[in-house]
């Protein structure tokens, strides 16, 4: 396969970093003045720079990285001492000797010095059983190397702190204050005064973010392009996917940074790995070296394993015990968040947004109830519980009842059962509306499979975001098994995509001037790697195998510009954007004005949304109720407009409304106040926020939130848009609501709603909820009523 992209090379000015010293940044004392000049590996400088803010400055980065260290001695210890120096027979009275000097006739309770063995005997098991020596002494090598890197590490971020001090002029103790747009515009502004990098004379925005995001730019592009072997169709439990952090782990250390990688440093993938004449005979070098990873994690399984599971046991234990339900929880997985995840985004930003997205779906994959399993969970649960009530009330009565043996586990066993039981009894009072929360879901993870549309009832489409948003006790066997089934993986599956990876790596990865080697979807390119089904077509070139998958391009490049107002997109990019921006204001323009469809957001908000919902949340709700509000009746339409309003239009009034001029072309203020956000105009920022939570949150958090219901509104517009123009040209608007997700007659019960024909339910019930066709005998008599009313 023919190479996609030309390398142009850069002369190195300086020579290679001795070994060891390129994790340091260059300080250059002059003078009195400190100034930080040519600092040599940028990647690193940025991204502690970065983790510096994230984690709040070098006390609490300083503090978890200690306490981390205290953790594993403790687990370590304490392992052994449960081992070696306690004699169970006696702890469990199964043997009446006690270490006490005390007569055992004169005792009547096994104490807990009793069943602890003196230090000389706890240290003559421990010398006679060879197992316990040889992983001690492994732990003691490992908790050594963890301590000088920790050493090391809290070294350079000394450094990074009086960088922050000095040169980016933010106290450590006020360093909370700032959010990471406002540091991040204060590196681009330092960078014209004192050149950190020598390659440009001006930082982008794009350049700090490819820096960061170098390796993790690769891992979401190939996820994307469904290059790992994540996925595995298993007997009984059919498909599956299995990305844990171990598996993560082996796979950025066999393609990045490990030894034998496809990278000679961290900013430069190797010559040969360039070039397709030798693909073949790399393919056959990189697959030997996934089956030698894969033999090392077998070796080191049983290691792995036992940590593993000593670990899971101290962390969860107690957790488990004072909340069974916790198990039940749900968390984004590591293939959701990958999945999910924009090309270009911090962690922070993922998180953020994930974060929101959490209510909605978790009451979209509680919506589904299996009948069978509530009448057993119901069973099951009283059964349990009558038992369990007459135990406490016994012990109540009289707490000898708690000698009695195994009274205590009983009784824990027993609330377990009961806990687990409730969990799977549905909320009596939940209203079934899977397509509504499924499009309330999209919203913020911006992301979903085109065959979910229409399908969102559908039993295989909730298991398959099941397997984004996951069990948080499936997650925890996921790592219990990783020890095992990682060296197969690595042995078995992965040696096959060897040649694929190669020619991945070699036709998506493009030479940036100052920044190095990067995976070409993180330039955002439009023309290269656009999809003309994302509102790209006559602005890309790209094939089929150069395509993002699920519009990732064009969703990236909007959140990237949303994100960074500041930032100045290259020409193909900012074309892309400008006619993004004509398609909403030409459906706006057929829709009901902003303030119109927000002033039904209670209304729409009581529909979709929790009782505490967040203003963007309210507002987001407001939108993708306005179909279902017009369709039912509960709102009147207005006959100005001749398509009744669809979710893509609601959503293109709003985004219309918010006079925040487009990403690139935004006021900025000048490079001499770079604490400053954008001065992005928000005039209509009480649409989103009300007064007090405006006066309650700074202009950043502000500003972060506007970005965020204005990304969810965008998310939502494409989606719908890419509907349209797969379904081909239609009399009607037709977006995401579909027939199959529309709401049960419970959800639509009010107003007009109520007193509607059997016929005219029938008709609703047959057409889209995207675009609903009111008859004008329906408009006539609305009209009537209000007249009369009036």
């Amino acid at each position: 396969m023919a190479a996609q992209a030309e390398y142009h090379r850069l002369e190195d000015y300086e020579e290679d970093s001795p070994p060891g010293e390129e994790e340091l940044l260059v300080h250059v004392t002059e003078g009195l003045q400190d100034s930080w000049h040519h600092i040599k590996n940028l990647d690193n400088f940025f991204t502690k720079i970065y983790h510096f803010h994230q984690k709040n400055g070098f006390a609490c980065m300083m503090l978890s990285d200690l306490f981390e260290l205290v953790q594993f001695l403790f687990v370590v210890t304490f392992s052994t001492f449960l081992l070696c120096c306690v004699e169970y027979d006696v702890l469990f009275a199964n043997r009446p000797l006690n270490h006490s000097q005390v007569p055992a006739p004169e005792r009547s309770k096994v104490t807990l010095p009793d069943a602890i063995l003196p230090a000389p005997q706890c240290a003559q098991r421990i010398r006679a059983n060879g197992w316990v020596i040889f992983l001690l002494v492994m732990a003691a090598v490992f908790w050594l190397y963890r301590l000088v890197k920790v050493l090391c590490s809290l070294l350079s971020y000394w450094e990074i702190r009086a960088f922050y001090i000095k040169a980016l002029n933010i106290p450590s103790d006020g360093l909370c204050n700032y959010s990471w747009q406002e540091v991040q515009a204060r590196l681009i502004s330092l960078q014209r005064e004192q050149q950190m990098c020598v390659h440009k004379k001006e930082l982008t925005e794009l350049d700090i973010y490819h820096r960061i995001l170098r390796f993790k730019n690769y891992t979401v592009a190939m996820v994307n392009k469904s290059l790992l072997p994540v996925r595995f169709r298993l007997p009984l439990l059919g498909h599956v996917v299995f990305l844990t952090q171990g598996l993560k782990y082996n796979l950025e250390l066999l393609l990045f940074w490990g030894p034998g990688s496809l990278f000679q440093n961290k900013w430069n993938l190797q010559p040969q790995y360039k070039r397709a004449g030798s693909r073949l005979e790399l393919a056959q070098r990189l697959a030997r070296t996934m089956v030698l990873l894969g033999l090392a994690n077998l070796l080191l399984c049983p290691f792995v394993l036992v940590w593993q599971v000593l670990y899971a046991f101290f962390s969860y234990t107690e957790v488990i015990k004072r909340e069974p339900g916790s198990l039940g929880a749900r968390r984004w997985s590591l293939y959701g968040r990958h999945y999910l995840r924009h090309f270009n985004e911090l962690n922070h930003e993922l998180q953020a947004r994930l974060s929101r997205g959490y209510k909605p779906a978790t009451k979209y994959m509680n919506s589904f109830t299996s009948p069978l399993l509530t009448v057993l969970a119901k069973n099951v649960g009283f059964f349990a519980g009558s038992i369990l009530a007459v135990l406490i009330v016994l012990t109540v009565y009289d707490e000898d009842v708690l000698t009695v043996q195994h009274i205590l586990t009983a009784i824990t066993l027993l609330g377990l059962v009961v806990t687990l039981a409730r969990s799977f009894i549905p909320d009596e009072h939940m209203v079934w509306c899977p397509e509504q929360l499924l499009q309330r879901v999209l919203a913020h993870i911006h992301y979903m499979p085109d065959h979910w549309q229409g399908n969102a009832s559908k039993s295989e489409t909730r298991n398959e975001m099941a397997q984004l948003f996951q069990y948080k006790a499936v997650f925890i066997l996921e790592e219990l098994l990783s020890p095992i089934l990682t060296p197969l993986i690595l042995i078995f599956a992965l040696p096959a995509r060897a040649l694929d990876i190669i020619d991945f790596f070699r036709n998506f990865t493009v030479e940036v001037v100052g920044v190095g080697d990067i995976c070409s979807f993180a330039q955002l390119d439009i023309r290269n790697h656009g999809n003309p089904q994302w509102l790209s077509a006559g602005q890309t070139e790209a094939s089929v195998y150069q395509q993002a998958e699920n519009g990732k391009t064009e969703l990236s490049l909007m959140h990237f510009a949303i994100t960074n107002p500041r930032w100045q997109p290259p020409p193909q990019s900012e074309l892309f954007l400008s006619h993004l921006k004509e398609k909403v204001q030409q459906d706006a323009a057929a829709a009901p004005p902003a303030q119109r469809i927000l002033a039904e957001g209670p209304l729409g908000t009581s529909l979709l949304s929790d009782d505490s919902a967040t203003a963007p949340d309210g507002l987001l709700a407001s939108v993708l109720a306005r179909p279902i509000l017009s369709a039912s009746g509960l709102v009147s339409r207005d006959r100005r407009f001749i398509q009744p309003c669809s979710t893509a239009s609601a959503a293109a009034s709003v985004l219309a409304s918010l006079s925040s001029p487009l990403p690139g072309r935004a006021r900025v203020p000048s490079a001499d106040s770079p604490g400053c956000h954008s001065d992005r105009l928000l005039p209509e920022e009480s649409l989103l926020l009300s007064e007090s939570r405006l006066l309650s949150l700074s202009r950043s958090a502000v500003l972060a939130e506007v970005a965020s219901a204005e990304m969810s509104l965008h998310a939502i517009y494409m989606h719908e848009l890419h509907q349209q123009q797969q379904q081909g040209p239609a009399p009607l608007a037709v977006g995401l609501w579909v027939a199959a997700g529309a709401p049960k007659q419970p959800s639509v019960t009010a107003g007009s709603a109520a007193r509607a024909s059997q016929a005219q339910l029938r008709e609703l019930r047959e057409m889209p909820l995207g675009g609903w066709a009111e008859e004008e005998e329906e408009e006539e008599e609305e009209e009537e009523e209000e007249q009369t009313t009036g």
